[in-house]
């Protein structure tokens, strides 16, 4: 509803403007009535309006007088219509140089005001369409820029436009945050899409002014959609807090507004901005060891890191006997490097031992993977890792999860070393012109076609220069530009037919490949 303010000394004017029309119906409320200018411009100072309808004749100000004190001083944007009798003419010319909207001769008619109202509700939402766009632009210009620096690949541009649009401090975090029972959901436009948007909303909502330090889809690999943000230590200070304090507290206030589980995964603390690849690289890798334990709701990279060396110990010769038998696709010697592996820990206590020791197999099997293909990206690895599945029954950390993970990670090897063709990638191509509109993710194609789904998307990014994910989502708003130019059919029938079910998020995609919204597009492209 839009909210309009009456100023004019005469009470039975404004109470024939009150029954004139059904305010309501016509999407108004009337929120105040001033008796002149100078109370009008008291409201205004402490609250918002969307129109003002003042008479030009009052005493103490007139409606020319407030309208030129609200223009000069930027106190409102209102759209502004005043009221005039015939003899206030060359005042209602006045009052349209200084940007008054309209005017209205003295008794009102109610077709005038109707057509005032209307076009004030068309240009309302025209203006509304043009910020959303807008903010839309804004929030992706500066996602781009903190992927620059989160993947370490940034120059002073980016570092600049950071320093300029957020608050900054020293004390950096890059922070994860998942929802640890949704692993098997991949399809875009399903449960995964929903529960992200309503977790980014959560999220946005918990941070409030600082909400531009959510980043979505950092990751390169394209059956991921992750959620995170960067930490900065005045966050916790603001309110009194340490960083576990601050982080528990956002957890928890995550999971009361879901109502479901969520985990806080926060990598290592830098000393600035310019430093957050670190942490952000010590987060996924604290999100991959996270396979080997049972699910924490927050998990730092301090905490995790905090070794007592009387206690801790490295079982070098165990893990080398393993990671050569996962080399080797040797699943006995697996069996029996995992039960001596075991062995050793139990001798050590867990508790003391296992970060150090997973830390150093994980860098055991990255450096295989990357060996075998010098393009694959670390964060590829990490996410095969953390993709480790466990059937019902096997205890995350266990030493059957731990047989059953080494040898998944020896076929992931095997799929390394076939260097598989171009021939699978066409087939994929083909796969999205003719099924785009279907739900298709690439976990699903990997099946299909036999390949892994973290090495089919680097594949795929090597042959298209884009992911997977970014791919499809071309192809979709392509053909839905075509049929906004070719067709009659709605917004959301388009929005349906190439494969969006929420056409809302399908008006975002648009925005941000197209640059303007479908029905700009359509009116854009056939007055051309």
């Amino acid at each position: 509803m839009l909210k309009v303010m009456f100023v004019d000394d005469e009470p039975y004017i404004v109470e024939g403007l009150k029954v004139l029309i059904d305010w309501e119906s016509e999407n108004f409320e009337i929120v105040k009535v001033a008796d002149n200018g100078l109370e009008a411009l008291e409201y205004l100072r402490e609250n918002e309006v969307n129109l003002i309808i003042a008479d030009i004749r009052m005493p103490m100000m007139t409606g020319i007088e407030l309208l030129e004190k609200v223009r000069e001083e930027g106190i409102s944007d209102a759209y502004f219509v005043v009221l005039s009798g015939y003899n206030d003419f060359q005042y209602a010319r006045d009052a349209m140089r200084l940007g008054c909207m309209d005017y209205m001769l003295k008794p009102v008619k109610k077709d005038e005001l109707l057509k005032i109202l209307r076009k004030i509700n068309v240009l309302n939402k025209e203006n509304t369409e043009i910020e959303a766009h807008h903010k839309e632009t804004e929030t992706a210009f500066l996602q781009r820029h903190m992927i620059a620096l989160i993947v370490g690949k940034y120059d002073d541009v980016n570092l600049d436009y950071l320093k300029k649009n957020m608050r900054l401090s020293g004390g950096i975090r890059y922070v994860i945050i998942e929802h640890p029972e949704i692993e098997d959901l991949d399809t875009v436009e399903g449960s995964l899409m929903q529960y992200r948007r309503e977790m980014n909303e959560a999220a946005k909502f918990i941070m409030g002014e600082d909400s531009n330090h959510l980043i979505y889809d950092v990751s390169l690999n394209h059956s991921t959609y992750d959620t995170g943000f960067i930490y900065c230590d005045y966050m916790a200070e603001d309110k009194s807090m340490d960083d576990m304090e601050f982080l528990t507290t956002f957890q928890n206030r995550l999971e009361q507004s879901l109502k479901r589980k969520v985990r806080i995964i926060s990598g290592k603390k830098v000393p600035d901005i310019t430093q957050v690849s670190k942490s952000y690289s010590s987060a996924c890798i604290l999100k991959s060891q996270e396979v080997f334990h049972e699910a924490r709701p927050v998990v730092t990279y301090e905490r995790e890191m905090s070794i007592n060396p009387s206690k801790a110990k490295l079982f070098k010769k165990s893990l080398d006997d393993l990671v050569k038998a996962i080399e080797q696709s040797d699943e006995t010697e697996i069996s029996r490097c995992v039960n001596a592996f075991y062995d050793d820990i139990a001798g050590a206590g867990l508790g003391d031992s296992v970060s150090l020791n997973m830390n150093y197999l994980l860098f055991q099997l990255i450096h295989i993977a990357t060996e075998l293909d010098d393009e694959l990206d670390q964060e590829d690895i990490l996410h095969k890792i953390s993709e480790s599945s466990f059937e019902d029954g096997i205890k995350r950390g266990s030493s059957i999860h731990m047989y059953k993970f080494a040898c998944e990670y020896a076929q992931y090897l095997n799929q390394l070393r076939k260097n598989v063709s171009g021939g699978i990638l066409k087939d994929i191509e083909n796969e999205i012109k003719e099924n785009y509109s279907e739900n298709l993710s690439l976990k699903n194609l990997s099946e299909k076609y036999f390949i892994n789904c973290s090495y089919l998307g680097s594949l795929f990014t090597k042959r298209y220069g884009v992911s997977f994910k970014d791919y499809l989502t071309d192809y979709r708003i392509n053909e839905a530009a075509k049929m906004l130019i070719n067709t009659e059919d709605r917004i959301v029938d388009i929005s349906a037919a190439v494969g969006y079910k929420n056409s809302d998020y399908f008006i975002r995609r648009f925005i941000e490949l197209k640059g303007m919204t479908p029905s700009q597009y359509r009116r854009q492209k056939r007055n051309s």
